[in-house]
């Protein structure tokens, strides 16, 4: 099915849900299926397609309603580490064709993301990149992952704000929807200080608003969730999306490993709607395995009231600051061992 023949399907999936499980992460699964540091994942949608499908059913198989395809760096900044700067159409193309196969044969309703990172340059007066080449680079991306049969568009881990608006208007040129996440990853703000405050603003005054907008990968889950705290004290109309790490990364025999188990992963993903997250996903290092657990959790445990900062460190593990970043006077919770 095309997405012509769809209205927003996302959109209505937000208006009947009150919870919509995302996927987990995309590199750590292709590591997991052969994929060399340094490589770029993207060049697999054409080189390697039966491991990008089985990427994109293994998350459908796990019960996630919504994934996102396999073109976080498919911009043309990103590729021309690769020398593949010319093959932005194609790939992002592939990526979203992919995902529309697998989506389509599902026996439940499957909404396809087209993931869209950040350029990996700094925007002026700082760095180089201008606000008029960030909004080419990313329509670029955005029409090839619109033509592939993306049902949405959803830039993710953003540091800037004008990244994030740019992003915002190069979608609006394509005539997309879009949701949008930043990455708090210190001491509660992202890498250019934005607070959750900040975000929560910005997206007020976007036109077109998102249809979700939120956090994704930073630290850990427990701070992840205090961000989405932040999200929903600003009384935002539009719906929150968290992503989180599967724990915290640890090198282990000569790679990456998270440590957050599947039971672990089950009560973030409780505790992210408590928090007030409609949809919830995980990031770097979250698995099938840990993506079934968070849908069984998510649809057998009864919704509680807002956890508190003491109750999130508790069943997740400690903050890794004394604050989000938007009140210099927050509480530092106690640190305690993370299960697991």
């Amino acid at each position: 099915m095309s997405t012509a023949s769809k209205v927003n399907p996302l959109q209505t999936m937000l208006d009947t849900r009150d919870w919509i499980l995302a996927d987990g992460a995309t590199g750590t699964n292709l590591f997991n299926m052969g994929l060399s540091s340094g490589d770029a994942p993207e060049l697999w949608n054409v080189d390697e397609q039966d491991k990008i499908r089985a990427l994109y059913q293994n998350a459908v198989d796990a019960g996630s309603d919504l994934f996102l395809t396999n073109s976080f760096g498919g911009n043309a900044s990103r590729l021309k580490l690769h020398d593949a700067q010319g093959r932005v159409g194609e790939l992002n193309r592939a990526a979203a064709e992919l995902g529309r196969e697998v989506a389509d044969k599902s026996d439940r309703d499957i909404i396809v993301a087209g993931s869209v990172g950040p350029t990996g340059e700094i925007m002026e007066p700082m760095g180089t990149l201008t606000y008029a080449g960030a909004v080419e680079m990313f329509q670029e991306q955005a029409e090839a992952l619109k033509a592939g049969g993306v049902d949405v568009l959803w830039v993710e881990t953003i540091s800037a704000p004008e990244e994030f608006k740019a992003a915002a208007e190069a979608f609006e040129n394509a005539g997309m929807p879009w949701c949008g996440t930043m990455s708090f990853d210190t001491a509660g703000r992202t890498m250019m200080g934005v607070t959750s405050t900040d975000l929560t603003d910005l997206v007020g005054k976007l036109s077109p608003a998102p249809l979700a907008f939120g956090a994704n990968c930073g630290v850990g889950a427990s701070d992840l969730l205090r961000t989405v705290l932040g999200f929903s004290a600003q009384g935002s109309n539009t719906p929150i999306i968290s992503k989180g790490n599967a724990g915290i990364p640890k090198y282990v025999d000569g790679h990456i490993h998270y440590d957050g188990t599947p039971e672990l992963m089950a009560d973030y993903a409780v505790l992210a709607r408590d928090c007030g997250a409609k949809i919830i996903g995980g990031c770097c290092g979250t698995m099938p395995e840990h993506l079934r657990a968070m849908r069984e959790a998510l649809e057998t445990r009864p919704a509680g009231g807002r956890p508190s900062l003491d109750t999130i460190a508790e069943k997740l593990g400690g903050f890794s600051s004394g604050s989000d970043g938007t009140d210099d006077a927050a509480p530092t919770p106690r640190r305690t061992r993370r299960r697991g």
